[in-house]
C-alpha cells in the first residue's frame, strides 16, 4: 500500500523521532502516518555521512507536509549543531531530507516561519540542513518501533514538545 507521500526527518537518535511523530499522528488512530521506518539518510549533494533518522509516509489530507515540518521543530532544538541531548556526532544532526522541489520550498518557508517567531526572539539560529534525499538504508528490525516495544528503552531528555 503506497497511499500516501514520503518525508525523512532527522532530529536525534531514530527511536526518540519514530516515537514522538507516531504518538502525535498514530497510524491505528488515523492521523496522518500511514507507516514509518528507521534508518540512516545521506543527501544527494555529496558526502558519506549519515543521519538517524525517521523516514514517514502520510497522508496529505489527514497532515499536511508543512504540519510534519512544523511538528519535526517542536520536538527537538535544531539550533545544535550535531547533537541532541546526550546524542552527539553528526549522525545526530537535524535535518530534512526532502523527496521533491515542492517539499524542499515548503521545508525552507516553514524554517524561515519557525526560526521568526521561535528562535530570532531567543537570539538563536537553527541550523537544520534541509537537501533532498540521496540514500536511504532502514535500520535492523530490531530498531523499528523501539521505544513502542521497549518502553522503558533510552528516551532522550530532548523528546518533548517544545511549543
Amino acid at each position: 500500500m503506497s497511499t500516501g507521500k514520503s518525508q525523512a526527518l532527522a532530529s536525534r537518535c531514530f527511536w526518540g523521532s519514530e516515537y514522538m511523530f507516531l504518538k502525535q499522528f498514530s497510524p491505528e488512530e488515523g492521523k496522518g502516518i500511514v507507516r514509518s521506518s528507521v534508518g540512516f539518510a545521506a543527501t544527494v549533494s555529496g558526502g558519506s555521512d549519515f543521519a538517524e533518522a525517521v523516514r514517514i509516509e502520510f497522508l496529505p489530507e489527514l497532515i499536511s507536509y508543512a504540519g510534519l515540518v512544523e511538528f519535526f521543530y517542536r520536538s527537538h532544538d535544531p539550533t545544535t549543531l550535531d547533537a541532541q541531548g546526550a546524542d552527539i556526532g553528526s549522525e545526530y544532526r537535524s535535518a530534512i531530507f526532502t523527496h521533491s522541489e515542492e517539499q524542499l520550498e515548503i521545508a525552507k518557508r516553514v524554517t524561515a516561519e519557525i526560526q521568526a517567531k521561535h528562535f530570532t526572539p531567543k537570539g538563536k539560529t537553527i541550523v537544520t540542513q534541509i537537501d533532498a534525499l540521496g540514500k536511504w538504508q532502514a535500520a535492523q528490525e530490531n530498531h523499528q518501533k523501539y521505544l513502542f516495544k521497549h518502553p522503558q528503552g533510552y528516551h532522550c531528555r530532548t523528546h518533548v514538545l517544545h511549543w
